[in-house]
């Protein structure tokens, strides 16, 4: 199979679970990240009894289930280790920052060593939590009970199973643009070499550098990366697509690279899985380790990924420029289109974060624009009472009442219909038709979010996602991606993270504020 057939595969199953109706809010109908369900709700439906986790069923009217579940998660949330193929011994790691540590004495002389930089290996964070009265906890069974939920904490470990000197590195950057690649691969180079590593390659282009004639691997060092943070883009090039799995591992293989780390989204996951799974098929030690990658943060249990406060940040400007327009226009309307296929999260925190939005439209939350309670009617309505207004839609949203297009991108990406152009002409004909004047301005600030430099809150989630991707790889993990998880920096098999991509809850506290803030209606 093709890494954009991974993709494809990843889409479909993906609709295939959103649609289901599921009687309890466990990992797999996740598709809001965590949803809710009250004991009061869920005492009255009957299909509450049962729930499905993985593979597992199970029924709440057992007395163990609650073991069972437990089992089950640890299972699933296990790290994939070479020592699963190989029977390694770990040597004493080589990464210390012990040289940057004052000593601690008792004023003679004498000095302890207090350093405890290093992570258990049995260390865990706790993903998740339940509680029949806490706003924004999750209940898995009917009666609420306290499950943990806990995940492999990040960072480095006193033990590696890598000799640095005998290591090649190889870096790829997949999928689109997105503010901080270049912050990522240089802590990636910074940390390989605090390790001892010498040989450390950049792949051109995403994954068509391990198969396109004439891209060559890009050698890296701290002398090259030092300063490709200063602006956006990518210093090693992206591309979408690739080349078969196997086409791709005979090149890592040929290459003799030991570690790959992949820098992309929901799609890249799915193809280092892929490349992961086959690298284990044919027994050899390499170690495959994501950095998930997307403004529009959609990547399940991830708090957040790099790229999406910088492109929230940036939306801002656009906004605060449709603001403008409309508020000087006679009858002014300003509309924004921003980033966000299948999840509306840039659109709502920038809604949020502006003050100045009317209405947020994301694709979560179903909506009609005509009628007596429609969108168009509603913007009437903020004319007559306010004099203008400013409206921001995601991408993805209104799908539904556009033509549907079967035509995909390199990704398997389904390619949408435009709606903020759709928005565009809807508006414009209903106030001529009604014989209103409105002055209308479209602002679509896609590739400027996209391409501009991480800002600093940004920065910092991609230094510590890098240095902790290389921490994953040297203490043998594979198959795994780097994020942040209830505030905590954690390791998830990619496997996990790939079942359906994080969507806006439509009952969530967030949304709920931004409702609160816009005063936009119902729109059914």
């Amino acid at each position: 199979m093709t890494l954009s057939g991974m993709a494809v595969a990843f889409k479909a199953s993906t609709s295939s679970v959103t649609q289901q109706h599921w009687s309890s809010p466990t990992k797999d109908q996740c598709q809001y990240g965590f949803t809710h369900l009250s004991r009061q709700k869920c005492r009255k439906r009957a299909l509450c009894v049962t729930a499905i986790s993985g593979k597992l069923d199970l029924d709440f009217t057992d007395p163990s289930w609650n073991q069972k579940y437990q089992e089950d998660w640890n299972r699933r949330f296990s790290l994939p280790h070479i020592n699963d193929i190989y029977d390694l011994e770990p040597r004493r790691t080589t990464f210390s920052l012990k040289k940057n540590r004052i000593p601690l004495g008792d004023g003679d002389g004498s000095s302890t060593d207090m350093w405890n930089g290093y992570v258990n290996k049995n260390d865990r964070a706790l993903l998740k939590y339940a509680s029949p009265t806490s706003a924004g906890a999750e209940c898995i069974d009917p009666d609420c009970s306290w499950v943990e939920h806990w995940v492999h904490r990040a960072g480095p470990r006193k033990e590696i199973y890598y000799e640095p000197e005998e290591v090649k590195a190889a870096i790829v950057t997949c999928g689109g643009l997105c503010p901080g690649l270049n912050d990522v691969i240089r802590q990636i180079v910074f940390t390989l070499e605090t390790y001892g590593v010498k040989n450390i390659v950049g792949i051109p282009f995403g994954y068509r550098g391990f198969f396109e004639k004439g891209l060559k691997e890009m050698p890296l060092s701290r002398d090259v990366v030092e300063n490709i943070n200063l602006s956006g883009g990518s210093f090693l090039g992206v591309s979408r697509g690739g080349a078969k799995t196997s086409e791709i591992v005979d090149s890592i293989q040929a290459r003799r690279i030991d570690m790959l780390f992949v820098i992309g989204g929901n799609g890249s996951h799915a193809g280092a899985n892929a490349i992961h799974e086959e690298c284990r098929k044919r027994k050899l030690k390499v170690s495959v380790v994501a950095v998930p990658k997307t403004i529009d943060n959609d990547i399940l249990f991830m708090d957040k990924t790099f790229g999406f406060d910088t492109a929230v940040e940036e939306a801002q400007r656009a906004i605060n420029s449709a603001y403008i327009e409309a508020r000087s226009a006679y009858h002014g309307i300003g509309l924004v289109k921003l980033m966000g296929r299948s999840s509306g999260f840039i659109a709502m925190h920038a809604s949020l974060s502006s003050g100045q939005i009317d209405v947020c439209l994301i694709p979560e939350v179903s909506f009609t624009l005509d009628g007596e309670h429609g969108v168009l009617r509603h913007l009437e309505h903020l004319l007559n009472t306010k004099g203008f207004c400013v409206v921001c839609v995601a991408e993805g949203a209104g799908q539904d009442l556009l033509q549907k297009s079967n035509a995909t991108d390199a990704s398997g990406n389904v390619i949408l219909s435009d709606f903020g152009v759709h928005m565009q002409q809807k508006i414009k004909k209903h106030f001529k038709d009604i014989g209103v004047p409105a002055d209308l301005k479209y602002i679509d600030p896609t590739y400027m979010v996209r391409a501009c430099r991480a800002n600093a809150s940004d920065a910092i989630l991609c230094t510590v996602l890098g240095q902790n991707a290389v921490h994953g790889a040297f203490a043998g993990f594979s198959g795994i991606t780097s994020g942040v998880c209830n505030t905590h920096y954690v390791y998830l098999p990619i496997t996990e993270v790939i079942t359906t991509p994080k969507h806006v809850n439509p009952n969530s506290r967030m949304w709920h504020r931004c409702l609160t803030s816009t005063g936009q209606p119902d729109f059914h």
